[in-house]
C-alpha cells in the first residue's frame, strides 16, 4: 500500500513546495519596493535636516533587509528540500525496479534447476551430435555412390571411344554381359555377338594393330 500511494505523496509535496517558493518570490518583491520607499524616504529626511526621522527609517530598513536576506535562505532551503524529494522518488523507482528484477529472478530460478539446466544441455549436445555423425554418414554414403555412378560411365565412355577408333564393335563377351545400367543386351550388341574371332582377328590386322 506504502508503494502505491507514495507517488501521490510526492507529488502533492512537490505542489507545495513549488507553491511555497512562489510565495516566497511575491514577499521578496514586496520587501525590495518597500526597501527602495524607505531609502526614498531617508534621502528626502536627510535633505531638510530631519536627523530624528532619519534613523527610525533607518532602523526600519536594517530590519527589512535581515527580512528580505531571511527569505533568501528560507527559498534555499526550500530548494533543498524539493532537491532530496527529486532523490527520493528516483530512489523508490529504483528500489522499486530492482524488487521487480528480484522476483523474476526468483521466479526464473525456481523454474531453471540447475541440474536439470545441465542435464537438458548435456542432452542436447549427445543429440546433436548423433545428428552430426548421421548427417556426415548419409553426406559419404550419397559421395561414394555419385562418385561410382561417375567412374562406370566414365570407363564405359573410354571403351566406347577406344573400340570405335579401331573400328571394332562392342562383341562377344561383352556383348553377351549384362549391363547393371540395362540390365538386358541391346540389339546392335545381340548381333555383334555372332562376329567371330577370326573377324576381329582381321579387323586388327588391316589397321596395323598386332
Amino acid at each position: 500500500a506504502i508503494d502505491i500511494f507514495f507517488p501521490d505523496i510526492i507529488k502533492e509535496q512537490n505542489r507545495e513546495l513549488r507553491g511555497t517558493q512562489r510565495a516566497i518570490s511575491r514577499d521578496r518583491a514586496a520587501l525590495e519596493k518597500q526597501e527602495k520607499q524607505l531609502e526614498l524616504e531617508i534621502k528626502k529626511m536627510a535633505k531638510t535636516g530631519n536627523k530624528e526621522a532619519c534613523k527610525v527609517l533607518a532602523k526600519q530598513l536594517v530590519q527589512l533587509r535581515k527580512q528580505k536576506n531571511r527569505t533568501y535562505a528560507v527559498s534555499s532551503k526550500v530548494t533543498s528540500m524539493s532537491t532530496q524529494t527529486k532523490v527520493m522518488n528516483s530512489q523508490m523507482k529504483m528500489a522499486g525496479a530492482m524488487s521487480a528484477t528480484a522476483k523474476t529472478m526468483q521466479a526464473v530460478n525456481k523454474k531453471m534447476d540447475p541440474q536439470k539446466t545441465l542435464q537438458t544441455m548435456q542432452n542436447f549436445q549427445k543429440e546433436n551430435m548423433k545428428m552430426e555423425m548421421t548427417e556426415e554418414m548419409i553426406n559419404d554414403t550419397l559421395d561414394d555412390i555419385f562418385d561410382a555412378s561417375d567412374e562406370e560411365e566414365e570407363s564405359q565412355d573410354i571403351v566406347n571411344q577406344v573400340l570405335d577408333e579401331i573400328g571394332i564393335e562392342i562383341s562377344g563377351k561383352m556383348a553377351k554381359a549384362p549391363s547393371a545400367a540395362r540390365g538386358l543386351p541391346s540389339a546392335s550388341a545381340s548381333t555383334a555377338a555372332t562376329i567371330s574371332d577370326e573377324e576381329i582377328e582381321r579387323q586388327l590386322k588391316a589397321l596395323g594393330v598386332d
